[in-house]
């Protein structure tokens, strides 16, 4: 996914991205409710080449914020990598980041690895990818050649790894232990936080 960022001036900018042309119906949505609610969730203006796949996103006005139109592109890229809109919307949360990990990056440009690795990630059944979205917290879309992930930032962090773990040929159940074990110490250091939580 291309993208291109400039500065028309100190006070407005612009982001342009590329999304799979079979993405851009799911972007606009029906009557352009999805589009409609980025704009005015991140006071943008969203302008979509339905040709090219090219979107480009510009602050609407001096007084808005200026990191608002980067937060609008993480939305619509979530969408473009196979997200709902409903999913790509949690990104609306600033605690929550989309992470995209391209497997011809870690894998080369061979379509069969692709598949292979796709098909370990998302397990019999969709079995892989369930354990892990439900023990980081994340949603996981894998797409293409990419694996998308939503999620906070300690959670994306532990998902990556067990998906890094399935691309260098790790076994599942080892995955599936390393997943337990962290899910365990968050669940150990959340009660932590709570015991040591001042009474008010």
């Amino acid at each position: 996914m291309n993208c291109i960022v400039g500065w028309l001036e100190m006070s407005e900018a612009r982001v342009s991205i590329s999304i799979p042309k079979d993405r851009i119906g799911v972007l606009i949505g029906q009557n352009g409710c999805t589009k409609r609610a980025i704009e005015e969730k991140f006071n943008v203006v969203i302008d979509v080449d339905s040709e090219s796949g090219l979107i480009t996103i510009t602050q609407k006005n001096k007084e808005s914020n200026p990191l608002a139109f980067l937060r609008a592109k993480e939305v619509i890229m979530a969408i473009g990598r196979g997200f709902s809109p409903e999913k790509a919307f949690s990104l609306f949360d600033e605690d929550t980041a989309l992470e995209i990990i391209n497997l011809r990056d870690a894998l080369g440009k061979s379509e069969k690895d692709i598949v292979r690795i796709k098909s370990r990630i998302i397990g019999e059944g969709g079995k892989t990818r369930k354990i892990i979205e439900e023990s980081t917290g994340t949603s996981i879309c894998v797409y293409g050649h990419t694996v998308a992930l939503i999620g906070d930032f300690e959670g994306l962090s532990i998902a990556r790894e067990a998906i890094e773990m399935l691309i260098r040929g790790k076994q599942h159940s080892t995955v599936y232990k390393f997943l337990w074990a962290k899910r365990r110490g968050i669940k150990k250091k959340k009660a932590l936080e709570l015991w040591e939580k001042p009474a008010l």
